[in-house]
């Protein structure tokens, strides 16, 4: 059968994207803990050639991910993942280039809400709205007075988006429990909540005090977030086996 052959085929592929995106992931990882320790240097440019691949190959599994849930959502994700490849870049680098990272990453967020709005209606499940709107205010609450006055509208903007993609993500999960999308938008809404915690360690960690090992949990949740919005992006392989082998389904 060609879709269930097509799937296989995506499958596999996503398999070996997902053990060289652990393999860069953890070069990137290990070398931001070392890039303060001896041979400082080596460590910092392995920091920075394995950050923005990792992201690269995230980027990849979404672009080739078959069969889309749809051409649509799998756009936006991919446009979104671009933006974050850019925030990583200016992130990283030793200039000051924190706003334009902010910048690059908000855009990031309108991308996946977007997608997410592709089949789900804005400020659907309130409640979701409501915890996750909630969350993002006591962080900013905490971590208000730490923060330079020049950068909180731009921060208040940027947590303000950041909350409502976590929220959007949550509130399609819910409406899609049970159908054929309820994998996929799980593993969405798995996705922007790490990316919500990623984000508030790295807010933490800059603004208010030096968190140990930071670069492992900001790395690690954020990697961990992008790749649980790119597996959102394939429907679920059972779904495909099940609609194939029905009658009249396709061969």
């Amino acid at each position: 059968m060609v879709a269930m052959s097509s799937s296989a085929a995506s499958s596999l592929r996503t398999r070996v994207i997902a053990l060289a995106v652990s393999c860069a992931a953890a070069a990137a990882i290990l070398g931001g803990v070392r890039a303060g320790g001896d041979a400082a240097a080596a460590w910092q440019w392995l920091h920075w050639i394995a950050k923005p691949l990792t992201t690269l190959l995230i980027l990849a599994a979404a672009a080739w991910a078959w069969p889309p849930v749809s051409s649509r959502y799998r756009f936006w994700v991919v446009a979104g993942l671009v933006f974050s490849l850019v925030g990583d870049v200016l992130l990283m680098l030793p200039a000051d280039l924190f706003v334009a990272g902010l910048v690059a990453f908000l855009g990031a967020h309108l991308c996946f809400i977007t997608a997410f709005l592709g089949d789900s209606r804005f400020g659907t499940r309130p409640l979701a709205w409501l915890a996750c709107l909630l969350v993002g205010g006591v962080n900013m609450v905490l971590l208000w007075p730490s923060i330079p006055p020049a950068l909180h509208p731009a921060v208040a903007i940027y947590a303000l988006v950041l909350s409502g993609m976590g929220a959007q993500a949550v509130g399609r999960a819910w409406g899609h429990a049970g159908d054929a999308l309820a994998r996929p938008a799980r593993r969405a809404a798995v996705g922007s909540l790490l990316f919500m915690l990623s984000d508030s360690l790295l807010a933490w960690n800059r603004f208010h005090l030096a968190l140990p090992l930071a670069v492992l949990w900001v790395l690690g949740s954020y990697y961990a977030a992008v790749w649980f919005i790119t597996r959102s992006v394939a429907q679920d392989e059972g779904a495909i086996e099940v609609a194939a082998m029905r009658p009249g389904g396709t061969s």
